[in-house]
């Protein structure tokens, strides 16, 4: 492809054979992607929130392990 840096082509040809895509589909997918977001409500990206928390083990994620985990590695 003309003026794609090599790096960016092997890494858009690669998604595109785990995609089952063309490398031409593959790249107006990307495309897509970063150029028309879809938008969800503020309701609708809590809503998915709490569904995602009401699916943990409350025995296994207690909120200061996560604090805690998420403090690991930052200065």
């Amino acid at each position: 492809m003309k003026n794609i840096p090599d790096d960016v082509y092997e890494r858009l040809k690669a998604a595109a054979e785990i995609h089952r895509r063309s490398l031409n589909s593959e790249i107006i997918v990307c495309l897509e992607t970063v150029l028309m977001p879809t938008r969800i409500s503020p309701s609708e990206r809590l809503e998915r929130a709490r569904q995602l928390r009401a699916g943990l083990n409350p025995k296994k994620f207690q909120a200061c392990d996560i604090a805690i985990m998420k403090r690991q590695g930052r200065p």
